[in-house]
C-alpha cells in the first residue's frame, strides 16, 4: 500500500453502549484502508445511563452535559490506548485520531431564531482531552462543517463505504443498524456522485429501551434477539408504528433519539395489558425491519437495481431481526460486511479514521447528495497533539 498513516477511529453510537476504537493504516500514495485492531470500551452501567438522561427532552442541564463532555473525553482517550495494547504498539506511533463523540442531540431542520437560520448536531467527548491524554493530533466535530452548508450533518459513513465497498458488476446497500438505521446505496460501477445515502428510522433505540424496561434494568439489549424470539408480531401495533411521519419523508434526511427516542417507548408500553412484554419487543423489532425494507422499496429500488444487502453495527447480531430483514427482502441477498472483509463492529470506527485522514489532507469528506449540503466541504476542527511520551503499560486509566 505504499506510504501510510496510522490513525485511530473512535466512535460512539446512539445505543451509546461504549466507546468502539479502531486502528488503521491509510494510504498516502495510493487509496487503500488497512485494519491493524479493534476494540471496545464498553461504558459502565452508571455512565450510559447518564448519557442517555441527558439526551432526553428537558434532562440535558447546561452544567451535567458540560461536564460530561469532560468526562467522556477522558474515556475515548482510554479507549485509543486500549486499541493500541490490543495491536501490540506504542502510542507515539500513531499519527493521528478521528473521534466522532457522542452524540446528545441531533436538529439537523433548518431552525430561524435571532435573524439567522441554523442546523445542528451537538457530539460530546472534549477533543483537546483526548489529544492532551494521548499526544496525538485529534479530528472531531465532524458533523458541523456539514450543517453549515446547508446539510443534515448525517450521514458522513457514505464516502468510506464508496471506498470500501463499491462494486462494478453488482448493486449493493450498506445498512449499518444502530441505535438508528441508515444506508449508503452503491450503484454498480458508480461514482462518487452516484452514491445516495440518508437514515432509514430505528436501529436498536427503542429495542435496547423495551429490554431494559421489561428486564428491570437487567439487560441493556436483546441478545440475540432471544426475548422476541419468545413474542408474537402484533400487525395492529406495528401498523402505527409504520405511520410515523418520518418514515415517509424523501431523503436526504436523519434523525435520532429526538425521533425514537423515549416518547416512542412510552406509546409503545402503553399496548401493556392488549399484548405481552415479549409481544412488544417481537413488534418493535419488526419495525426496525419493516421500516428499512420500506426505505428501500420507496427510496431506492426505483432509481437502482440491489442485489446486495451488506449488513454491519450490533443489529447485525440479533438473528431474529435478521431473519425479519431477509423475509421483507426476498429478493435480495443479505449479509454480514464481515463476509467481504470488514468487520462490522469495526466498520464506522474505521470510518471516521479514514475521515480524519481526509481533514488533514485537506481532502472533502461529505458527500452532498448524502447529506443535502450546498457542497463539498472538510469536515472537523483539530485539536493539534504533541509529543507523546507515554507508553501503553504505563498509561494511567486503561482498562
Amino acid at each position: 500500500m505504499g506510504a501510510v498513516r496510522r490513525v485511530i477511529g473512535l466512535m460512539s453510537g446512539t445505543s451509546a453502549d461504549g466507546v468502539d476504537a479502531a486502528l488503521v493504516e491509510v494510504g498516502l500514495e495510493e487509496a487503500g484502508v488497512r485494519l491493524v485492531a479493534f476494540r471496545g470500551l464498553p461504558y459502565p452501567p452508571e455512565l450510559r445511563r447518564e448519557i442517555l438522561d441527558v439526551s432526553e427532552d428537558g434532562c440535558g442541564a447546561v452544567d451535567r452535559i458540560c461536564r460530561l463532555h469532560a468526562v467522556l473525553g477522558e474515556w475515548f482517550a482510554r479507549a485509543a490506548f486500549n486499541v493500541c495494547r490490543e495491536a501490540a504498539t506504542e502510542m507515539s506511533r500513531v499519527d493521528l485520531i478521528g473521534s466522532h463523540g457522542q452524540t446528545v442531540r441531533h436538529l439537523p431542520a433548518a431552525y430561524s431564531a435571532f435573524g439567522v437560520v441554523t442546523r445542528s448536531s451537538l457530539q460530546i467527548a472534549d477533543p483537546c482531552v483526548i489529544a492532551e491524554r494521548t499526544g496525538v493530533t485529534t479530528v472531531a466535530d465532524f458533523r458541523a462543517r456539514d450543517l453549515a452548508a446547508g446539510g443534515q450533518g448525517a450521514p458522513l459513513v457514505p464516502l468510506v463505504d464508496y471506498l470500501l465497498f463499491r462494486s462494478r458488476r453488482e448493486g449493493r446497500v450498506l445498512l449499518n443498524i444502530g441505535g438508528i438505521s441508515n444506508v449508503t446505496v452503491l450503484p454498480a460501477d458508480c461514482g462518487p456522485e452516484d452514491v445516495l445515502a440518508f437514515d432509514t428510522g430505528p436501529g436498536n433505540m427503542i429495542l435496547d429501551a423495551l429490554a431494559g424496561d421489561i428486564t428491570g434494568g437487567r439487560l441493556a439489549y436483546d441478545a440475540d434477539g432471544s426475548i422476541a424470539a419468545s413474542g408474537d408480531v402484533s400487525d395492529s401495533l406495528l401498523g402505527e408504528l409504520m405511520r410515523h411521519p418520518f418514515l415517509k419523508e424523501a431523503p436526504p434526511r436523519s434523525t435520532g433519539r429526538e425521533t425514537f427516542g423515549a416518547s416512542l417507548v412510552r406509546d409503545i408500553l402503553s399496548w401493556r395489558g392488549r399484548l405481552r412484554d415479549e409481544d412488544l419487543i417481537a413488534t418493535a423489532t419488526a419495525f426496525t425491519a419493516r421500516s428499512i425494507a420500506d426505505a428501500l422499496e420507496r427510496f431506492v429500488l426505483p432509481v437502482s437495481p440491489i442485489g446486495r444487502v451488506v449488513v454491519s453495527g450490533g443489529g447485525g447480531r440479533n438473528r431474529v431481526l435478521m431473519k425479519m430483514l431477509r423475509a421483507a427482502l426476498p429478493d435480495v441477498d443479505v449479509c454480514h460486511s464481515d463476509a467481504l472483509g470488514v468487520p462490522g463492529d469495526a466498520k464506522e470506527a474505521i470510518a471516521f479514521a479514514v475521515l480524519a485522514n481526509a481533514t488533514v489532507e485537506g481532502r472533502p469528506g461529505n458527500i452532498p447528495a448524502a447529506t443535502g449540503a450546498s457542497g463539498s466541504v472538510v469536515l472537523g476542527v483539530v485539536a493539534p497533539g504533541g509529543k507523546c511520551g507515554i507508553s501503553i503499560d504505563s498509561a494511567d486509566g486503561i482498562v
